[in-house]
Order: structure tokens, then sequence, then C-alpha cells
């Protein structure tokens, strides 16, 4: 019995930390309705300046802890909240996962480049040695305080949303913004103290982790997983449902420690948090169907089936030439923007078209290299059939619960699925043996590819015919259901899309892709390791896409290029580690301005020379170029299914 209490009581200590990292989620989402996918790595980040301060520095750990939490952490919010999330405010869903994305990449770069992480580094206790008994258990003085700070966060935060007039306000903006301003509440002001509080507990949250992580970049951010878990237990609006989900956790994981043989116990924490997030997505109720919303930009039109023959004769054409001339590492870098390429094609479909958030793409790229390996010795037509199988059958499992999940519930359970995935699969000894995976490349009517530059040019030519493809899809009434699904999911369904059928049929193509281009991307190298598979790549790739162009098939080709080519550039840049999560967390920032990245270029040149085809511009007279036109204002039109 005595050994049950020990692990319970460690449990609550640990549930304490996710319960600080969980209120932040929760208070940040409350009042502002941006679920902040960042909030793991300002906490890391936070808990970096702090060992800076006290370690690095020599400051009094007490004064360090105070500038952080009280100065640097509400500074850092407000210039956050200020320059970057208050234009998101009314954006659609994509837009602000896509920049809290973009924000958790700049972070991650910014911690490995000014902390090299070559170095060991470690946040030592306050109170060395010192010990109190609690139902005969010794607990130090950092567990009492990590459960003290856990109680008293909850406490005050219930007392701000319930019995004072700003947090009622708080509450008040996320539910509907326009009513709460006409009883004179200031969203602005509300907003930058939602930021500050969140900023402020995820920072107790990292501090709180540290000591016992060894400073590990990824351990620190990938806390708010559990936080995910835990804040969708209350739904994202009950902090009592909220702290229970964490303290589920904590117990959970510390009983398994105890409990649970050695051989199984990393399968079986890394599933927990993972498996109570999709078991609450799963039970709680969900929200109703959305109707339809306000947009600011138009959405760049199809491309025509001259625009994607002419562009995929170009492509095979410019990777033939380049195939020539290239050689070594860049001639691979050409192999690999291909084949993710097409990848992100996959994504155009689901998240450009569809309007559905995945963040699970690698994943789908992983099990369609695994199954190449599988069938007739790795190097068949039979594998590349059965990877396209499998990743079918894959989207088409995700897309049950898609039907009743939607948005950012959606996104958390591909996230989820992803996770769940590293920790049972990809790092699984019995399914990938030595951690990685020798995948051949087709033979094709005794055609065996045996040199790169050929094998290059052949994922050329299937990623255009796939490019064609895809647009003549859009181009019919299956795309236009996509469409009207992204558009007002209430709407479609009103004029008779049948809502099951359209998805189905989207995750089911998306995911066939996605494993096709599994295969062609193992194919690219001898061997391709599990690691490569890894979540934080599907975030990257999503990243990417939505940069490159979302809802235009040129975006995939561009994000393909762009995340092979910029490791290469960051390869002459040693000083800078940080510098491919950088760049592209800084380019997906201006996301939160430009929804439609580099697409929206493309229809202000489109528009543009309509004008001009018209004789005149927006005012009567001649319209001037395009770079003149970029900011005219474009009245705001309600999306519709037509």
């Amino acid at each position: 019995m005595s050994v049950f209490v020990s692990f319970l009581v460690i449990g609550i200590v640990t549930g304490s930390i996710y319960a600080v990292t969980a209120t932040g989620l929760v208070v940040t989402y409350n009042a502002t309705g941006v679920f902040n996918f960042a909030h793991g790595s300002i906490g890391m980040f936070l808990a970096y300046v702090y060992w800076q301060l006290w370690q690095g520095w020599g400051w009094n750990p007490v004064v360090a802890l105070v500038v952080v939490l009280l100065l640097i952490a509400p500074v850092c919010a407000l210039l956050i909240e200020r320059v970057l999330m208050r234009p998101l405010y009314g954006s659609s869903l994509n837009t602000m996962i896509v920049v809290t994305l973009g924000l958790f990449l700049v972070l991650y770069g910014l911690t490995s480049t000014i902390w090299n992480q070559t170095v060991t580094r470690n946040l030592p206790s306050w109170f060395a040695g010192d010990q109190v008994s609690v139902l005969g258990v010794n607990l130090t003085y950092e567990q009492l305080i990590t459960v003290g700070c856990a109680v008293g966060v909850a406490l005050a935060l219930w007392l701000l949303f319930k019995k004072t007039r700003i947090g009622v306000a708080m509450r008040a903006v996320v539910d509907d913004p326009a009513l709460a301003s006409l009883t004179g509440a200031r969203s602005g002001r509300i907003a930058g103290v939602a930021w500050t509080l969140g900023f402020m507990l995820a920072g107790l949250a990292g501090i709180l982790l540290a000591p016992g992580t060894g400073m590990s970049i990824q351990i620190l951010s990938e806390l708010v997983i559990f936080g995910y878990a835990a804040a969708i237990v209350g739904r994202l609006r009950s902090l009592p449902l909220t702290f229970l989900g964490a303290m589920v956790l904590g117990i959970a994981g510390s009983l398994a420690v105890g409990y649970v043989p050695s051989s199984a116990l990393n399968d079986v924490t890394a599933v927990l948090p993972m498996g109570l997030l999709i078991l609450a997505l799963i039970i709680l109720p969900q929200d109703k169907l959305a109707t339809g919303r306000v947009v600011r930009l138009r959405a760049p039109k199809a491309a025509s089936l001259n625009q994607t023959l002419v562009g995929a004769v170009v492509l095979v054409g410019a990777a033939v030439l380049l195939s020539a001339l290239l050689t070594g590492n860049n001639l691979y870098a050409l192999g690999e923007a291909l084949a993710l390429g097409l990848a992100a094609l996959s994504l155009v479909m689901l998240s450009g078209y569809g309007g559905q958030v995945w963040l699970c793409q690698f994943t789908f790229l992983g099990l369609g290299a695994w199954a190449m390996t599988k069938v007739d010795g790795g190097s068949s037509v039979l594998g590349v059939l059965a990877a396209i199988g499998l990743c079918a059958a894959a989207g088409g499992l995700l897309a049950l619960p898609a039907l009743r999940l939607r948005g950012l519930y959606m996104a958390l359970a591909t996230l989820a699925f992803a996770a769940l995935m590293d920790s049972l699969f990809f790092t699984n000894a019995s399914v990938i043996p030595n951690g990685s995976l020798t995948v051949g490349r087709p033979d094709i009517f005794g055609m065996r590819f045996t040199t790169t530059r050929a094998f290059v040019v052949l994922i050329a030519v299937v990623f255009a015919a796939c490019l064609v493809g895809v647009g003549a899809v859009r181009r019919g009434s299956f795309g236009r259901r996509w469409v009207a699904l992204s558009d007002s999911h209430a709407a479609a369904a009103t004029v008779g899309v049948n809502i099951a059928k359209t998805k189905l049929g989207l995750f089911i193509l998306a995911g066939a892709l996605a494993g096709l281009a599994g295969v062609l991307y193992g194919g690219m190298t001898p061997t391709v390791a599990s690691s490569q598979f890894q979540f934080v790549n599907s975030l990257v790739l999503f990243v990417g896409v939505v940069l490159a162009g979302v809802t235009i098939l040129s975006g995939a080709v561009q994000a393909g290029v762009g995340l092979s080519v910029i490791p290469l550039i960051a390869q002459h840049i040693p000083s800078f580690a940080g510098f491919t999560y950088v760049l592209f967390g800084a380019g997906i920032i201006a996301v939160g301005r430009n929804p439609y990245g580099l697409g929206r270029l493309y229809a202000e040149v489109a528009a543009w020379r309509e004008q001009r085809a018209a004789g005149a511009g927006t005012d009567g007279a001649p319209c001037a170029p395009p770079t003149a036109c970029a900011d005219t204002p474009v009245t705001p039109k309600v999306s519709s299914v037509g």
C-alpha cells in the first residue's frame, strides 16, 4: 500500500505541472479564440532565459524567477499579441493554426541557436536535499512548491473568471466580440491580459519541468502535448475539468512506472496523453455545423486544363535538365523536392480545397515507405500498390472521426495520431529493425531505375501526372464539393452535398497520394531513418505548404523545393543552427496578414490582367501593374457553396 501511495503522490506532483500548462492554454483560448500551438515552445524558451539569468550570469534564483515571469514574459506576450496575433482575430482556423505553428518554429530555432545544444546544461534544485514526509512519502520542497503552484493557479484563475469584471469580460469577448464591445469591453486590452497570463503560466510550467529534463528543448517543447489532452478534457472552457484531466495524466503516468513491465513502459507512457486526447475528442460533444463566414480575400481560381498541362511539361523538362547538371547531394535534393512536392499536393487537396487541417502527413509517408519494403522484395510495382492501398485505407479510417470532428478538434486528432505512430510504430524495433528502412525502387516494365538521375525523372513524371489529375478533379463536381465544405458545412448540407461521402473520398484520395509520395521519398536513398517521419516534420511541411500557397497547385511544387533547398543553404551557415526553423517561422508569420501565401500574388496578377483587358482599374482609370494594385482593398464577401 505504501508503494501505491508513493506513486500516487508523485503522480500528483507531475499532474500539477501539466495542470499549469493546460490552464495557460485554456485562458488564452477563452479570451481570444486562438489555440496556441506554440505554448510549449514559449515555456521552453522562458526556461532557458531563466537558466541563463541564474546559472549563466549568476543572478539570485528568486530574482531571476521574478524577472522572467513578471517582466520578460509579459513584455514578450504583449509584443506578440499586438504585432502578430491581433491581425488574426476573426481569421480562418487554418490561418490561426499556421501562425502559432510558425511562432513555435521561431522559438525552437532561436533557442537552439542562442544556446548550443551540444553543451550539457542542468537546472539545479533550489533546496538540495531538503525533504518532508507526506503520507509516508518523502517529497522535496520543489515538489511541494509545484503542487502549491498548481492549486494556487487554479484558484486564482477561477476567481478571475467568476468574480472579477475583466474575467467576465474575457469570457464574453470570445463568445460574441461585437456584443461584448457594445457593453464597453475593450477587446484589445482583454486579449493582452489573456496572452500575458498564458505566457506567464507557460514559463512557470517550463521552469518547473526543466530540472528533470536536462534542459532538453524537445522534451520542454512537447510538454504542451500533455496540456492539449488536459485542456480538451475541459473542452477548452472548464478549469476544474482541465485540472482533473491533468491529474489523471500525471497519476496514470506515475502508476505506469510502478506497475507496468519495463518492456512496455515506454509504449504505455507515450500512449497516455494521446490516448486521453483521442478519447476526449471522441466522447465529448462537438460544435454544431458551422455556417458561412466572412473572408477578406478572394481565393485564387482553379487552374485550367491548359495551365496544368503547361505546368506539368515545364516541371518534367526542368527536372530532366537539372538532373543532367546536378550531382551528389544536390541531385538528391532535387529528387527529395519532387517527392515532398507530391506529399504537399495531398495537403493542397485536404487543407486548400477541403479546409481540413492535417498535421500527420509525414506519418503517411512513413507508412507508404514501410509498406513498399514488405511486398515482393521491396522493389516491385505491387509494393507501390500496397503502399497506396494501405495509406488510402488509413486515410479512410481518419475520415471516420472527421465526420464529427471539425476545425481545431480535427487538427488535434491528426496531431495525436502522428504522435502515437511515432511512439508505437516508427520507434518499435519489431516493426522497423535498427530504426531504418531499405526502400527499393519499383521495377516498371523491366526498367529498374538503378541510377539516381533516372529515378528523379520518374518522380517528376509521376508528380506532373498527379498535378494534372488533381487539377481535373478540382474543376469537376467532386472538387467543387470540397470547396463547399471548406466554405461552410451547413451551407453544403443545405444544398444537398453528402458530407460523409465527400469527406471520405477526400481523405482516401489524399492518403493514397501521400503513400505514393512515401514510396518515392524512401526510394531516393538506400536507407531512410524512421526519425525522418516524426510529427515535427509534418508541422514543418504544413507550414511550408501554407506559405507557398495552399490553395494553388504550384504551391505544392514551391513547398517541396523550399523544404529541400533551405536545408542545403543552412549547411553553409553552421553558426546559425536554427536557420531553417527561423526562416520558415518568420515566413509563415506573414500569413497572418496574407492567408493565401504566394497564391495571393498570382490572384492579384490575374485580377490585374482582367482589369487591363477590361480597359480600366478599380477607380475607372487604367490599372497600374500588380505591385501598385496589391494594396487595393477587397470588399469582404460571404463565402458560399457556389
